[in-house]
């Protein structure tokens, strides 16, 4: 449980600490703007919290310079010939107005064809693309929770899709809920998959912590590699990408 959150200031950082009842100091570094945090165990204080991001300063710093140099979208408009991504490909968009139901299909191997009525505004065109990722995460997840489930021996008590700025999946530990970012209906299958394990790890283990990773792997010994995958793929006009200090 958190009792204190406040921050200190180390070299040029602001750093945000929280002391937990943990056993072991961990820092992490958040995108977009580099954010530096340190959850802290209860005993540490505030000078050797100082000395241990001093010890990874150059680490923070490394890891602070690829999020401000990542990749980002501006902001879509939903017409043809803009660039938009489906399963980490990338795709030129074909805005076709007719009659009959909005529907979205992949041609050519590089086309994205949006069909959608006449008239139509960008939030309508929007939605339409939207409803169509949500569509393929609902057909897409279950095959994978089927998969994993029995793997990591932990069952999902309900699981479900929204648009989230911060962080590409969440997972509320007592309800056995798990919820999925949008945003990763544009991403390699494999980074799906990651961020699925990853939450239903925390089943298992609250806390970003030694034995998380261990566990993490233990079952996707990979998963260094698509997080690396995530983190360095294109990101939406609002999307700030993946809050995973692993």
């Amino acid at each position: 449980m958190t009792t204190d959150t406040h921050q200190i200031t180390v070299s040029d950082l602001t750093v945000d600490v929280v002391r937990k009842d943990i056993k072991h100091l961990h820092i992490a570094v958040y995108p977009p703007t580099g954010r530096v945090r340190v959850a802290a165990p209860l005993r540490v204080n505030d000078d050797a919290v100082r000395l241990a991001v001093i010890a990874r300063l150059a680490w923070i710093k490394r890891q602070r310079t690829k999020f401000t140099s990542q990749a980002r979208q501006s902001e879509r408009e939903y017409v043809s010939g803009e660039s938009h991504y489906f399963q980490g490909h990338r795709y030129r968009l074909n805005v076709i107005y007719q009659a009959g139901v909005p529907r979205v299909a992949i041609r050519n191997k590089s086309t994205l064809d949006l069909s959608v009525r006449e008239g139509s505004q960008r939030a309508q065109r929007e939605a339409v693309l939207l409803g169509w990722y949500r569509q393929y995460l609902q057909a897409l997840v279950p095959e994978l929770l089927a998969k994993w489930e029995p793997v990591i021996g932990v069952k999902v008590a309900d699981w479900r899709v929204k648009q989230m700025k911060t962080k590409w999946g969440t997972c509320n530990i007592e309800a056995g809920r798990i919820w999925l970012n949008l945003e990763l209906a544009k991403k390699p299958i494999a980074c799906v998959e990651y961020v699925l394990v990853h939450e239903l790890v925390h089943l298992l283990e609250r806390h970003h912590n030694e034995r998380f990773t261990e566990l993490m792997s233990t079952y996707m010994p990979q998963w260094a590699l698509y997080r690396d995958v995530l983190n360095r793929s294109v990101l939406g006009h609002e999307t700030w990408g993946c809050q995973v200090p692993l």
